[in-house]
């Protein structure tokens, strides 16, 4: 079942737990979900943080919608837009479509490295700026509900500085596709 826009009208932390098993794909290339983030409107590591610009204008539109951004001037990193200008940040995927387009496009064989990632897996399915503001309910995207609940485990989000202690990251439990390990501080 495709996940509509509908899904996302609710805060990134309720969206966020519920993205871990969904498949996400990019003109039919991609995989299951199986790390996020969740970013809210008064969460200081947030890009919604200061106010809209023109940078994370997306964040501030309808729920449902890609954010997508470039980090550190290098890696594009792919988001979901959530109510009230929360967003859930796509960190891995465990690749399943499209395979010999992510291996082309990254330049490896391994499959655990394809989409490790946010800036791996933005690569490997072919996401840049030109997907920013985009509906994730319409081609390019398809993002596909999981079939069952995923066991997840719960910890801190990575690569930011403030805000760190927050335990804002999700996970599919025993994963080997996550861009880092996380230290179970919840299960859930």
């Amino acid at each position: 079942m495709q996940l509509r826009s509908d899904f996302f009208a609710r805060s990134a932390h309720e969206v966020a737990p519920e993205l871990i098993g969904a498949t996400l794909l990019v003109d039919g290339v991609g995989g299951r979900i199986v790390e996020v983030e969740a970013y809210d409107r008064e969460d200081p590591a947030s890009h919604s943080f200061g106010g809209p610009t023109p940078r994370n204008a997306a964040m501030f539109g309808p729920p449902g919608r890609a954010y997508v951004y470039r980090s550190y001037g290098v890696h594009w990193c792919v988001n979901a837009v959530c109510a009230s200008a929360s967003a859930v940040l796509v960190r891995a995927l465990e690749p399943t479509h499209g395979l010999a387009a992510m291996r082309e496009r990254r330049g490896l064989e391994e499959a655990r490295l394809l989409c490790s990632g946010p800036g791996r897996l933005t690569q490997a399915l072919g996401i840049t700026g030109t997907h920013d503001g985009l509906p994730l309910d319409a081609p390019p995207f398809e993002l596909l509900a999981a079939a069952e609940a995923a066991a997840l485990v719960q910890g801190t989000r990575v690569g930011i500085s403030q805000a760190v202690e927050r335990p804002w990251r999700y996970a599919e439990a025993g994963s080997r596709f996550l861009s880092r390990p996380l230290r179970a501080e919840r299960s859930r």
